[in-house]
């Protein structure tokens, strides 16, 4: 069991090279008579054959590379035998040079019709590898022309192909390809890919560094599975420098063991790992980041680990909700799942564990395999893997669209170039949506399998034609020009992230913080995070939508209030806000940014609340602290007016505090009007930051 899966997560994952149902190619003998005897020609023959033969009987993508290497040399010795060439063109197709296969594969046909009973089915997977879907058609409908209602017990060898599902997938990709999307689809260079297989990407929101599986020479224990050939995976990681580009990718040593260990997802921050073992049963683990070091992985509760498998996974921008794989038959509600691997959702509970799978459901899961689900930080999108119909080979990658009361929308494949007729698996996409990475078998990568980074141009534009005529000598036809276009998105995202450090006020240091992120419409609590304990870095992520409470408190310092109102039609921003926190003393103040009042009013609204509880913790915390609450306005109106709304909006939020239990001898107000502005008051933005509540500390005794 354990080498199952192994090699489930390590090659029909990540590596991309999955056959239907099967692995298993039919079992054809090579003869030795075929082969010349005489000087060394048939023993050379006979012994890389012998070899190969144990590698091909594996089934296994890996195996049948290894095996690969055999059958050339003994085709050095008789190019002509319909089995060796049959053999041959099928180890190709799991190579990443699989249009070397269909020559093979026909020249072993040509010589010998009935060199094998899925002969065409080999030879019309060969042509959808390859995108020439047309001449695939003819062989997949003769290879089912040719089948029999009922399987002889001669021919009960002969691998299960759903031939009708490579039949709709060829149609498909002959629509997706006659209308592609624009995209760039870059390497990511040596610096991250080795010649060895890299896959399995995960990424920050803003796209700061990049954890991904390689499976190269200097792993963990530096040993070779038995079972491929290939080492053991490990978790590599890199930084991006937006001037050098990506750093060179570095082992992982902490979080690695002397077996497989794989990426699976990666909180938007950053700071939560989640990556699979193959033991015992296909597990998913969680680490942490403190610092710069990475907790022991954890393997995670039984309501998402079963002794089924459990593979990718993806957590939600405000921590609620993972996102995950399993085979399970049914989730824990009871709901039977559609087929094959579906994907599920955990919802955290209030002890901060995770609560029982639900089985997302239609029209995300289907009766095929759904894999590599990915939960953008938007909190709308899903990215996933899946074999579902529409898909033009193996795994395709859809997204699909909540309508925000937790309904899916129909999936839709998201075309060609990104997807292909091969597996594409383990999607990621950036906060902005316009870049995305994930790991592709190409002929110019550096490997079996490379990361590549993938721009989306959006729809091209109208051609321009140009108001004056352009002629060519003595022609006088009119040149229509084209002129350069603007790079637009594929699909617009509503998110705002939120980035910067925390520091101390007079040192300087970087500090560990936490960051309450709160929905000061409803008064709730989105999420918490920390700020790093190394760097004072942090990162949220903010879909549309809201208004935002942000507040960043540590312990000894006043805390930092910040406001995001994000209206619904918000596209894609991000802030850079460095936060610097003071420490409680006498004279000490912070500016409470999320206090509303009615226009020209002292009314405090609601959600000013969530702003007012938070200091009323702090004063709990510091029960002999006496504070003045200062109102201030800008320069709009008159001394008197605004001196008499500012000490009014000041008294309204001591008459708060007073009424939620702080002892009035504690608290003193004024209003200061616009008599000591923040920024200047020429501009709206800066009229907005001078009207404001401060609270500054008298006394601590």
């Amino acid at each position: 069991m354990k080498n199952q899966n192994i090699i489930l997560v390590s090659l029909v994952l990540f590596l991309s090279f999955a056959f239907v149902n099967s692995n298993a190619q039919m079992p054809v003998d090579i003869n030795k008579k075929e082969f010349k005897q005489g000087k060394n020609g048939f023993k050379d023959a006979m012994s890389s054959i012998k070899y190969s033969d144990e590698s091909y009987a594996m089934a296994q993508p890996g195996a049948y590379r290894m095996a690969l290497k055999g059958y050339l040399k003994a085709y050095e010795y008789n190019q002509h035998y319909p089995e060796l060439n049959y053999k041959i063109g099928a180890c190709y197709l799991y190579s990443t040079e699989k249009n070397k296969a269909f020559d093979f594969l026909e020249k072993a046909y040509r010589a010998k019709p009935g060199v094998a009973d899925d002969i065409f089915y080999l030879l019309g997977w060969a042509k959808q590898l390859t995108y020439n879907f047309d001449e695939a058609l003819e062989f997949f409908r003769k290879y089912k022309n040719q089948q029999p209602q009922e399987k002889s017990k001669k021919q009960k060898d002969i691998p299960v192909y759903d031939v009708d599902k490579r039949i709709k997938e060829c149609e498909v990709g002959k629509e997706l390809i006659a209308k592609p999307i624009r995209v760039f689809i870059d390497n990511l260079g040596p610096a991250v890919n080795s010649k060895y297989p890299d896959y399995g990407p995960v990424i920050t929101t803003d796209e700061s560094l990049i954890i991904f599986t390689s499976r190269r020479e200097g792993s963990t224990g530096d040993a070779i599975d038995p079972n491929d050939l290939l080492y053991y995976e490990d978790l590599y990681i890199a930084y991006n420098d937006d001037d050098k580009g990506w750093s060179q990718a570095i082992n992982m040593r902490s979080l690695n063991t002397d077996g497989h260990d794989a990426s699976v997802g990666l909180s938007p921050d950053g700071q939560i790992l989640y990556t699979y073992k193959g033991v015992p049963d296909g597990t998913l683990y969680e680490s942490k980041l403190d610092g710069e070091s990475w907790s022991k992985p954890k393997e995670m509760n039984k309501n998402i680990n079963t002794k089924t498998h459990e593979t990718s996974a993806s957590i939600s921008y405000d921590s609620k909700y993972l996102y995950f794989v399993s085979d399970r038959e049914k989730d824990g509600f009871g709901n039977k799942s559609y087929g094959g691997k579906d994907i599920f959702v955990c919802e955290k509970q209030d002890n901060g564990k995770w609560g029982n799978a639900k089985n997302v459901g239609a029209p995300i899961n289907t009766k095929y395999d759904e894999e590599g689900v990915f939960m953008h930080p938007d909190g709308v999108t899903m990215y996933f893997c899946s074999k579902r119909e529409g898909s033009m080979g193996g795994y395709d990658i859809f997204y699909s669209e909540n309508d925000g009361a937790g309904n899916w929308g129909e999936p839709v494949n998201i075309g060609y170039p990104v997807n292909t007729p091969e597996d594409d698996v383990f999607f990621v996409v950036a906060g902005n949506a316009r870049y995305a990475y994930y790991s592709s078998a190409r002929e110019d990568g550096y490997g079996l399998q490379d990361i590549y980074r993938i721009t989306f141009l959006g729809p091209e534009k109208m051609m321009v034609v140009g108001s004056e005529d352009v002629l060519i000598a003595s022609s006088t036809a009119t040149i229509q020009q084209k002129v350069e276009q603007e790079v637009v998105e594929v699909r617009k995202v509503r998110l705002t992230i939120m980035k910067g450090t925390v520091t101390d006020a007079l040192s300087e240091a970087p500090i560990e913080a936490s960051i309450e992120i709160v929905d000061n419409d409803k008064n709730e609590l989105i999420t918490t995070i920390n700020s790093n304990s190394k760097t004072g870095k942090y990162l949220v992520s903010l879909p549309s939508g809201k208004n935002y409470g942000i507040a960043v408190k540590a312990d000894g310092y006043l805390f930092y209030s910040e406001n995001i109102d994000i209206p619904k039609a918000t596209a894609y921003q991000e802030v850079t806000k460095d936060v610097v926190l003071s420490k409680v003393g006498i004279g000490s103040k912070i500016v409470l940014k999320n206090i509303f009042f009615d226009y020209g009013k002292e009314t405090l609204r609601e959600t000013s609340h969530p702003e007012l509880e938070r200091l009323i913790a702090l004063l709990n915390s510091y029960p002999n602290m006496t504070i003045e609450i200062g109102g201030h306005t800008d320069n709009h109106g008159g001394l008197q007016f605004n001196t008499q709304l500012s000490e009014a909006r000041a008294k309204s939020v001591v008459d708060y505090l007073v009424d939620k239990g702080i002892s009035k001898p504690r608290l003193t107000y004024k209003g200061y009007a616009y008599l000591q502005p923040i920024a200047t008051n020429d501009t709206d933005e800066g009229r907005q930051q001078n009207r404001r509540v401060e609270f500054k500390v008298v006394s601590i005794k």
